[in-house]
């Protein structure tokens, strides 16, 4: 028999004879192994996924035209597509897959109370801003989408007709004397007040007034239907959401641009301010910034995540290690007979505790991967009734997670091993 072959029978005697603290080092090893191995799946995929979660409550970054010597401007439609497409090349989004929305903001009165109304893409806004509450339908050609605090001060309701009156020298406050601001995207975004500066024109006297965009048009009425109620507890209750076509027919202007610009971008391989630095580098006189609220709330949450794994990994690792160790020092203790006799035959210090480090090591390793398959099991299990998205099984961290296992229980077999090695053969074989 081989040197080899007589050391895995005896390794595997050893165990054999001892199947029950064998076990209780399987056990602490896989604990372990699989409260790493979950923690670990779900910090590696949840980021991405609360990331994509808190983007479907809308848009995280906007875009808005600069004033330049108080003329109004707004986004060309030449500039938002070039805008897309550098956003889509900065976040490592398909730009098919990126969603965003402009909007063009048009004074109007109803009832001769002044309000604010916008001309939107229907579909690519109901894409970003799927958490809004509709109580009816999405606008269509004639058919509006009212905020609800204006439903509520007019007495609207689904399938109102509504009178609207457009006059381009119109003035409106929504803020306390203040060309109006673009609203916020939704209630957790910050308003959009730079575009007070830009999007209407203001005069030396303090008095304001659309801008030359505003102009084609004086005295025009429409009717048209409600077709539904936006509730959000935000700036949108304020707002008329029309067609783009209808803004159009209403101000007797086609495509005059746009005064913002909302996306929802992923930062998973890119920051946002690399982000916004893009999409101003890809059109003059626009400005990109962050929602602060999205950005900084995905952030806290992820470092919240990332906190609570270290926390958590250290406590199992602090665990785990004394586990096994007591295990160990009971095996040595259960076997100091057994090594003194060996010793006395002539075995070392040395193969004495690589015996029992492979042992352990092995030990490790049988934990290492049934923790791992409870531990991926696990993660599955949070990630698909929290997100309702499957983690992909990752094999570089299976193998790192029962390598550590591994690694882990020999560290906490250095002590035990130590006290088997120094055994002293006499003071054994005499006590027998």
């Amino acid at each position: 028999m081989t040197n080899r072959r007589m050391f895995a029978t005896m390794l595997i005697g050893a165990m054999a004879r001892r199947r029950s603290r064998a076990l209780t080092a399987i056990l602490s090893s896989a604990v372990g192994a699989a409260t790493l191995f979950c923690l670990a799946a779900i910090c590696l995929a949840v980021p991405a996924q609360v990331s994509a979660q808190i983007r479907q409550f809308g848009a995280n970054l906007i875009v808005v035209p600069i004033s330049e010597k108080g003329a109004a401007h707004r986004v060309s439609d030449a500039d938002a597509r070039a805008i897309t497409a550098a956003a889509a090349r900065a976040s490592g989004t398909p730009e098919s897959a990126l969603r965003t929305a402009a909007y063009r903001y048009e004074t109007v009165r109803i009832n001769k109370s002044p309000h604010l109304a916008a001309g939107i893409d229907v579909d690519a806004v109901r894409a970003l801003n799927g958490h809004w509450e509709i109580q009816g339908e999405w606008p269509t050609s004639g058919r509006v989408l009212v905020g609800k605090d204006i439903a509520d001060s007019a007495g609207l309701s689904v399938g109102s007709v509504l009178t609207v009156d457009y006059l381009s020298s119109d003035s409106l406050s929504l803020t306390g004397g203040a060309a109006p601001s673009a609203p916020a995207p939704h209630s957790t975004h910050a308003p959009h007040s730079t575009h007070g500066s830009h999007a209407h024109g203001s005069h030396a006297d303090g008095s304001h007034a659309h801008g030359s965009h505003s102009q084609a048009s004086s005295g025009v009425s429409r009717e048209w239907r409600v077709a539904g109620i936006v509730d959000t507890g935000g700036e949108e209750d304020d707002i008329i959401y029309a067609t783009s076509a209808d803004i159009d027919d209403l101000t007797g202007q086609s495509k005059p641009g746009y005064d913002v610009v909302e996306m929802s971008v992923s930062t998973d391989s890119t920051d946002m301010a690399t982000i916004a630095d893009s999409i101003q580098a890809s059109a003059d006189g626009v400005r990109a910034q962050p929602v602060a609220k999205m950005t900084a709330g995905t952030a806290r949450i992820i470092t919240m995540l990332d906190t609570l794994f270290w926390v958590v990994c250290l406590i199992v690792l602090a665990l785990t290690l004394m586990g096994v160790s007591t295990t160990m020092t009971v095996i040595v203790a259960e076997r100091r007979n057994e090594i003194g006799l060996r010793k006395a035959l002539g075995a070392t210090g040395r193969a004495i505790s690589m015996e029992f480090y492979s042992e352990a090591a092995i030990l490790g390793l049988i934990g290492g991967a049934l923790g791992m398959a409870a531990g991926h099991g696990l993660a599955q299990a949070v990630s698909t009734s929290v997100f309702d998205a499957p983690i992909p099984f990752s094999w570089w961290l299976a193998s790192l997670c029962v390598a550590l296992t591994a690694l882990v229980a020999i560290i906490a077999s250095i002590a035990p091993v130590r006290s088997a090695s120094r055994i002293d053969p006499a003071v054994v074989l005499r006590e027998e």
